[in-house]
């Protein structure tokens, strides 16, 4: 398996506030990237025609095997091309990702003799050039730029038939699947251009890193686009792709496929807790093949200058312009920032004054068949707030006798707990049985009008 070729060819304090978003409780998980094991990262910056995209490479294997083919619509200079920093991938991950939140139900006992509703305690929350122009010709192949940066030798290639650019792809070192033709027709069609890399082994050793760095790359293109085709030639069933998309304006989805939401903002059994993320990945697989898998799920979309709850704090205005956030320098100059390779801490930025970055995290779970197309993609006018948020809410520890009201309050838990095993097992697919008898579930009367008479 060549992974690289799927990337692309491939406890905080929540803020109270009175809008129905906010809510009083406990943060206390999320749901990551590292939950699917076949998930490719990106990070998609737009705005207007400019595009910036990070690729975070995930691939496994010997590294002077790694081979990495994306179609571009023009011919980038080596100044459009930058090696990232993968701590940018985890923090925008960790900011974005589902999030499980908990909160304590009050003593309904003080509750009714202090006549106190719920509290509101607020609480903060390049490849080395060789002469074989001759041999490039007779295939078709033109080397329109070659570059070292960083680690990865990049060479940039114009093609006039398939055939001949997997040929040469194939000869001149790059392990792509034979058969990769079919795939790269379309992109020679649309007189697209080919970004390829390779990793420089002594670079790379000189990096003193286990792992790839991201690639990114700035351009200007009409189309707001990634190209998934190419990720399924040598694909060995579903695959993941994981898109946070930063823009200005309004939240992102698709314009050639159907964009919706995962189901979110619900109340599940408190035992989930020591287990969100075989939970998450259970409701991932369970909504993707109840759509089968035909749609784009959107798990997060926010203003990236504040969060609430926060899984983590937003990315600051500096990691925002090494992603590409070109607009922060209130400049149009397209610019990536260098990036140091070292991990920073985060901090939250402030917005007085600073441009919105809108972030819209995208999930898709594809097949050849299911995303016959590249994925399109529009910014809407959309700007309504929403999270992957799932909420536990743990009963009152007194007992039944300690005063009349707590009698009908655990009435009350036991119908809540019933709600809660069947929501876990719509969202799953998880067995009702099992679920209701883990938790200890005794059968709800459905009507015990008598209750009502004598409280």
């Amino acid at each position: 398996m060549y992974r690289a070729l799927v990337c692309m060819l491939a406890a905080a304090l929540w803020l109270c506030a009175a809008e129905a978003q906010a809510f009083c409780g406990f943060y206390v998980g999320k749901a990551d990237a590292a939950l699917f094991n076949k998930a490719s990262q990106v990070i998609l910056v737009r705005d207007g025609d400019r595009t910036v995209i990070s690729m975070l490479n995930d691939y496994q294997g010997k590294l002077d095997e790694f081979a990495l083919v994306v179609p571009v619509p023009q011919v980038l200079q080596e100044s459009q091309i930058h090696v990232g920093n993968r701590t940018l991938f985890d923090h925008i991950d960790a900011y974005s990702a589902p999030r499980l939140a908990e909160y304590y139900d009050d003593d309904p006992c003080r509750m009714e003799r202090d006549k106190l509703g719920a509290l509101n305690a607020a609480a903060s929350p390049a490849m080395k050039k060789e002469s074989k122009d001759q041999r490039a010709r007779a295939l078709g192949v033109g080397v329109e730029a070659s570059y070292t940066v960083g680690e990865y030798d990049i060479v940039i290639l114009s093609a006039r038939e398939s055939g001949g650019l997997e040929t040469w792809l194939l000869e001149n070192g790059y392990r792509i699947p034979k058969g990769a033709s079919k795939a790269l027709k379309p992109y020679i069609r649309q007189n697209m251009k080919f970004f390829v890399a390779k990793v420089d082994m002594k670079e790379q050793a000189r990096t003193g890193l286990t792992y790839l760095r991201p690639l990114q790359f700035a351009f200007e293109s009409e189309k707001f686009m990634l190209p998934l085709r190419l990720g399924m030639v040598n694909a060995n069933g579903p695959q993941d792709l994981i898109a946070y998309v930063l823009t200005r304006s309004g939240r992102v989805e698709s314009s050639n496929y159907r964009t919706v939401k995962v189901p979110a903002n619900m109340d599940i059994p408190v035992h989930v807790r020591n287990d969100f993320g075989r939970f998450y990945r259970a409701l991932f697989d369970r909504q993707a093949d109840l759509q089968e898998r035909r749609v784009v799920f959107t798990e997060y979309f926010w203003d990236m200058s504040w969060c609430d709850p926060c899984a983590a704090d937003p990315l600051s205005p500096e990691e925002l312009r090494e992603a590409g956030a070109f607009w922060l320098d209130g400049t149009d100059d397209v610019e990536i920032a260098p990036g140091s390779g070292a991990a920073r801490q985060p901090r939250r930025p402030s917005s007085a004054g600073t441009p919105p970055v809108m972030v819209t995290r995208l999930h898709v779970r594809y097949t050849p068949q299911t995303f016959p197309e590249d994925l399109m993609f529009q910014e809407t006018g959309d700007r309504s707030n929403f999270q992957a948020r799932y909420v536990l809410r743990h009963p009152w520890r007194g007992k039944p006798d300690a005063c009349p009201e707590a009698r009908l309050y655990f009435d009350g838990v036991a119908q809540r707990q019933e709600k809660e095993a069947q929501t876990l097992a719509s969202l799953t697919g998880w067995d009702i049985g099992e679920l209701r008898t883990r938790m200890d579930l005794k059968p709800v009367a459905k009507n015990e009008w008598w209750r009502r008479i004598w409280r």
